[in-house]
C-alpha cells in the first residue's frame, strides 16, 4: 500500500482526485486529501480527508510523514511550506504550478535525499512544455534547423456558451486575469535582437491566429519568454515568443482599462464603500459640467461611436448606478469583482482550451523554410468539469502514477521537458482526448514580422 496525499481540493482538482481514485484499487493506493474546506468532491470520490490549516506546521507535519507521494494544488504562494514538510521527512512533491525560486534552492537537498521534485506538470505551465518539447526534439533529431518558436495558451468559452460581447469567461483564477501583464515588460526575443512591450501597450500589440474549425483567436505576449531559451535548449534559436490567446476584439476593449489606470493594483481608491460602478469609472476622467461620463470616457480614449468596443463595455455594466459594494479595494479588486459577475462560468456553460505552438525550420535537405503547427483545443464537460481541471489535473495525475509504479526515476527537481517524462504522459492523454494537431506548410517568401 502506498500513501498519496494531496493538499487542496478547490475547482481544479477534480480530474486529478477522479483518475487516482478510480485507479486506487488497482495499484494499492491509499488517497488522502487535506484542505482549509469540507469536500463534497473527496467525500464523493469515497477518499479520506481532514480539514487542515497548511500554516500549521504541526498538523501539516503529521499528514506529510506518513505519505509516499505529496501532491499540492494549492495556491503557489503554499507550496513552500508543503516543501519544507517533504523535506524534512524525506517525501517527493509533485505541483501543477511554476518552480520556485525557493524551490531551486533546495535541490542539492532534494538530490541527496534522493527525492523527486516535479513542478510546472499542469497546462501552462505543463502540457505547454511536453507538447513543444516533442516537437523541438523531433526537428532536431531529423538535422532540421529550428529558427522560430512561439507557443500561445488561452483558458476560453466553449463555442456553444459564448453568449456575451467579450466572448470570455473565467475558467480560473480572475484575479490573475485582471493583473495579466504587469509587473515589467514583456520580454522575448526576435530575429536575434531582445524585444520590450511595456504594460502600457501590451494589448496594442496582437497577433492574429486560425485554428481549423474553431475560427480566429488574438494573442498577446507573456512577461517572460525569454527563460524557455535554456528550458528548451532553443540557445541557438532567433526568435522565441509565448502569449496568451483570447478571441479578437478582446485586446482593444481591455486596453481601455488598462489606458484607465482601472487595472492598478497599487493604490486604493477613497470612499469606495459608497461609490457605484458608474463613480468608479468616473474617478479616472476629467471633469465636464455637461458631458455623460460614457461620452467622456469614449472622447478619452479616442473611441468612435460606431467602434465594437462600445457594446462589450456597455455590457459590463460600468456606467450602472450600482454600488461596488467593497469596503476597501484597489482599482484592480474593484474590476475583479466586476468581471467575477459578468464573466461567470455557469453550471451549464462549458470552458474551452486552446494551446497553439508554430516551429519554423530550414529543410535539412532541400534548405526550403517550413512552419510546422501543433495545435490543441479541449471542450469541457460542464462548469464544474472544466477544460480547465482536466488539463490542468491530469497531466500531473499520470505522471503521479508513472512514479509510483516505478516509471518515473529521476530524482531531483524537474520541469516535463525531458522524453522519459513527457512520452508517456502526452500518450496516455490522448485517450481522455487530450490530443494534439499537427500540419506544416513551406513558406516562400515570408518572415516572422511580430
Amino acid at each position: 500500500m502506498k500513501n498519496i496525499l494531496i493538499f487542496g481540493a478547490g475547482r481544479s482538482s477534480i480530474f486529478l482526485l477522479t483518475y487516482l481514485a478510480e485507479r486506487a484499487s488497482k495499484y494499492h493506493w491509499h488517497i488522502k486529501v487535506v484542505d482549509a474546506e469540507e469536500s463534497d468532491l473527496a467525500k464523493s470520490l469515497k477518499l479520506a480527508f481532514a480539514i487542515l490549516n497548511v500554516r500549521d506546521d504541526f498538523a501539516r507535519d503529521q499528514e506529510v510523514r506518513e505519505a509516499d507521494l505529496v501532491i499540492s494544488m494549492l495556491p503557489a504562494r503554499f507550496h513552500k511550506l508543503v516543501m519544507q514538510s517533504c523535506l524534512k521527512f524525506s517525501k517527493s512533491l509533485f505541483t501543477a504550478s511554476y518552480e520556485s525560486k525557493e524551490i531551486q534552492q533546495v535541490e542539492d537537498d532534494v538530490k541527496s535525499k534522493g527525492l523527486l521534485f516535479l513542478n510546472e506538470c499542469g497546462l501552462d505551465p505543463g502540457l505547454d512544455h511536453m507538447s513543444a518539447m516533442r516537437v523541438i526534439n523531433q526537428i532536431k533529431k531529423e538535422g532540421h534547423q529550428l529558427e522560430a518558436f512561439e507557443s500561445f495558451t488561452g483558458g476560453l468559452v466553449a463555442p456553444e456558451s459564448d453568449d456575451n460581447p467579450w466572448h470570455y469567461k473565467f475558467s480560473w483564477n480572475p484575479r490573475n486575469v485582471v493583473l495579466a501583464g504587469q509587473g515589467g515588460p514583456a520580454k522575448f526575443i526576435q530575429q536575434g535582437k531582445v524585444k520590450y512591450i511595456p504594460y502600457n501597450r501590451l494589448f496594442r500589440r496582437t497577433e492574429l491566429i486560425n485554428i481549423d474549425d474553431y475560427g480566429w483567436f488574438e494573442g498577446y505576449a507573456n512577461r517572460d519568454s525569454m527563460s524557455y531559451i535554456d528550458k528548451y535548449g532553443l540557445q541557438e534559436v532567433p526568435t522565441v515568443f509565448r502569449g496568451t490567446l483570447r478571441r479578437p476584439g478582446f485586446c482593444k476593449a481591455w486596453n481601455v482599462f488598462v489606458q484607465l489606470g482601472a487595472t492598478s493594483d497599487e493604490h486604493y481608491i477613497d470612499n469606495v464603500e459608497d461609490m457605484t460602478y458608474r463613480e468608479f469609472i468616473n474617478s479616472f476622467l476629467y471633469y465636464h459640467p455637461a458631458d455623460t461620463i460614457d461620452l467622456k470616457l469614449y472622447h478619452s480614449m479616442q473611441i468612435p461611436m460606431d467602434s465594437e468596443i462600445i457594446p462589450k463595455l456597455e455590457w459590463l455594466g460600468i456606467f450602472d448606478n450600482r454600488k461596488i459594494g467593497l469596503k476597501r479595494a484597489t482599482p484592480a479588486q474593484v474590476m475583479e469583482k466586476l468581471l467575477s459577475e459578468k464573466w461567470q462560468l455557469m453550471p451549464e456553460d462549458k470552458d474551452m482550451i486552446v494551446m497553439w505552438h508554430k516551429f519554423e525550420y530550414l529543410d535539412r535537405d532541400t534548405k526550403e523554410k517550413v512552419e510546422k503547427n501543433s495545435s490543441l483545443v479541449v471542450i469541457g464537460e460542464s462548469g464544474e468539469k472544466t477544460a480547465m481541471a482536466k488539463t490542468v489535473g491530469l497531466p500531473l495525475a499520470v505522471a503521479a502514477k508513472l512514479f509510483l509504479t516505478d516509471k518515473l526515476n529521476h530524482r531531483g527537481i524537474y520541469i516535463p521537458t525531458h522524453p522519459d517524462i513527457y512520452e508517456p504522459i502526452l500518450d496516455e492523454l490522448e485517450s481522455f482526448g487530450i490530443k494534439f494537431t499537427e500540419t506544416e506548410k513551406k513558406l516562400v517568401g515570408q518572415e516572422d514580422t511580430f
